[in-house]
């Protein structure tokens, strides 16, 4: 089984979208990862608040949390951290 490198990114104001949170990426010098999801309702299609980053390596993951730790978005400040995977969830 390949080891993932992904970081759980809570307290996304409801509009984000993908293209958002990776235009914060890069305003915190983060200019690539290997890609973005934001999470969303089933039946209304909007954020729930939450999303992933997949990053290459858990150096790269490392360097994600370390510079969104604290970070703001539209007056909400992020928080960040390497996600568990699923078979450690409830």
């Amino acid at each position: 089984m390949e080891a993932t490198h992904t970081a759980y990114v809570q307290n996304l104001p409801w509009q984000t979208t993908e293209d958002d949170l990776t235009a914060l990426l890069e305003a915190n010098g983060i200019p690539s990862v290997v890609g973005v999801r934001i999470i969303q309702d089933r039946t209304g299609g909007r954020s729930m608040g939450y999303g992933f980053i997949d990053c290459a390596d858990a150096e790269a993951l490392d360097g994600v949390c370390r510079a969104l730790k604290g970070a703001r978005m539209d007056g909400r400040r992020l928080r960040v951290e390497p996600a568990r995977g699923q078979n450690r969830r409830r």
